[in-house]
């Protein structure tokens, strides 16, 4: 397993992986970071055999409170281009992760840190954590984007002008898709979901994601004509026949080991 200075992990026997972010005191995220978050997510299968799903967490009392203070400082133009490509890498990394990714959002989840969690498939958080966007407070830009995926655009511009955080439960209030629980059960229900997960099958799970990334940004006719070629791809794997065989002897399904998965296209 690589060896990582500012990311946590611990791999079962199931195929979960836990990440916890390990930047003390807040995990606020510098260049270094940034690299290992693109490198682990980018090669999950580095951190052993039989990955299915991984739970990303912050270590100690926040999940990230944002961005490195000094960087930004020390920020130009001169050097800001590959600085925010770096940025660019981590957040992309996680969404497209070749397998899904819970984030289990605690304590503060702050501009870096709320991109990082909107870049999961989708968020376990407690009540009283708080997510925002303070960018205007520290004189940069970013996160606004990462935030339309949780919130509707009058909420996201008022997070963004008025740099106000929320806690989950507000943005769950608000219409944000979060999935509410107090401190002591975020992780545990992070950890159930991501089981749940690993359950179904790995070469079936790792092609939906694929898929879910692809069909985002289509209209309903394009994205729902690209799912059902690939679920006549699906079709000829044993896994699909097994599926169906299992749900209907009420029994658990057999899979088989990780199969290809990467489109025949990008149609």
């Amino acid at each position: 397993m690589t060896a990582f200075r500012h990311l946590l992990v611990d791999l079962d026997a199931s195929g979960v992986a836990v990440v916890r972010l390990n930047r003390p005191p807040v995990n606020a995220v510098d260049q270094v970071m940034y690299r290992e978050i693109a490198q682990l997510f980018e090669h999950p299968d580095d951190l052993g055999a039989g990955m299915r799903a991984i739970v990303l967490v912050g270590e100690g009392p926040h999940f990230c409170a944002g961005n490195d203070l000094d960087e930004f400082a020390s920020m130009t133009p001169e050097n800001g281009v590959e600085r925010m490509w770096r940025v660019r890498e981590a957040f992309f990394a996680i969404q497209d992760c070749p397998v899904p990714v819970i984030g289990a959002v605690h304590g503060s989840a702050l501009g870096t840190g709320l991109a990082i969690a909107a870049s999961c498939d989708f968020i376990v958080a407690d009540r009283e954590a708080r997510l925002g966007l303070p960018e205007l407070t520290v004189g940069v830009m970013g996160g606004a984007r990462h935030l339309a995926r949780l919130a509707p655009q009058p909420l996201v511009r008022r997070m963004f002008f008025t740099g106000e955080s929320l806690t989950a439960a507000e943005l769950a209030a608000a219409g944000a898709p979060i999935i509410i629980t107090d401190r002591v059960g975020m992780l545990a229900e992070a950890r159930r979901l991501a089981l749940r997960i690993a359950g179904f099958s790995p070469t079936a799970v790792r092609l939906g994601k694929q898929v879910l990334n692809r069909i985002e940004t289509m209209d309903l006719r394009a994205g729902y004509e690209f799912e059902q070629r690939y679920t006549v791809r699906m079709s000829g794997h044993p896994d699909s026949k097994e599926a169906l065989k299992a749900f209907r002897e009420r029994r658990p399904a057999s899979y088989m080991p990780l199969g290809r998965v990467t489109p025949d296209d990008a149609s």
